[in-house]
């Protein structure tokens, strides 16, 4: 996949790194403005306008951008510092012709993560095709307290349900699109948010093509599925994982050549989500059809 260009950040920006407890304060007080940005997909390029317009600070083109460094993983997610992410290399599989739409997954995402009422780090959706090819999709209140009866006619020849969740790309966009370093990648492949760098701008919101990001209300940073991670590293599954009561949801270590999900990714007809965007997802169906968007 072509990857984008660097992204040439204004110097006062640098700031944030040092002082990212008053990341707001700092753009508030030097009049930068977060607005205008600009994605020049067709040449696959990504230029920010508008970062240092009101601050007047000059961009030069071709500059290689300032090193912004996330914070490690520990920090981040309180993990335990023994663990050592360069050990590993995470996946997930989801078995849509297992799951029942129950939402028992997005009930165990909420009170695990503290997600906030009507917003959603996994949710599940229904697939309904008639005999026509037309497709309906619903996802009432994101499947968390699951689905009423489906009521059809002869006209529907299937139904199904489709979880859903960030699917931790290899090469991802809203990583390569945050102006701060505030998405990044971890060692073990997950993609994590730097919640006391980010400025909650939503680019990187834009730029998922899943939908798996959003704003979050009250912290205003940017929020998504981060897998467990804090359950991940001290050797648990993901708590949606652990609450699918069929076992329609399957998380591993492809490194481990002995581990289910790794088995099944290399010996078993997956698919991905929109595969023509190229982002390497690691999040994996078995059963997908095309459907499904």
């Amino acid at each position: 996949m072509t990857t984008l260009d660097p992204i040439v950040r204004p110097a006062s920006l640098d700031a944030l790194a040092s002082e990212p407890s008053s990341r707001r304060d700092f753009l508030r007080d030097s009049g930068v403005s977060v607005c205008g940005m600009v994605l020049a997909t067709g040449s696959g390029t990504a230029l920010l306008a508008g970062l240092s317009a009101q601050a007047g600070v000059p961009q030069e083109p071709g500059a290689a951008p300032p090193t912004l460094a996330p914070q490690s993983p520990t920090e981040v997610a309180g993990i335990d510092r023994g663990y050592d992410p360069r050990q590993h290399r995470y996946a997930y599989v989801v078995d849509i012709d297992k799951c029942i739409g129950c939402g028992s997954c997005v009930r165990a995402c909420e009170r695990e993560n503290q997600v906030p009422e009507h917003y959603f780090r996994t949710w599940v959706e229904r697939y309904t095709v008639s005999r026509t090819g037309h497709v309906e999709v619903d996802s009432p209140n994101g499947a968390h307290d699951g689905f009423q009866p489906l009521v059809s006619g002869s006209e529907v020849t299937k139904s199904f349900f489709v979880p859903k969740i960030c699917n931790h790309c290899t090469e991802t966009p809203c990583v390569q699109l945050c102006p701060v370093g505030a998405s990044y990648r971890t060692p073990d492949g997950l993609i994590l948010v730097d919640e006391q760098r980010c400025i909650g701008c939503g680019y990187c919101v834009q730029a998922c093509p899943y939908g798996s990001r959003f704003i979050h209300p009250v912290k205003h940073v940017a929020s998504k599925c981060t897998f467990c991670y804090h359950r991940v590293t001290k050797g648990l599954k993901p708590a949606c994982v652990e609450a699918c009561p069929v076992g329609a949801r399957k998380f591993g270590d492809v490194k481990d050549p002995k581990d289910e999900v790794a088995q099944t990714i290399a010996t078993k007809p997956v698919r991905v989500l929109k595969p023509e965007l190229r982002t390497e997802p690691n999040c994996y169906y078995l059963g997908l059809g095309m459907e499904v968007h």
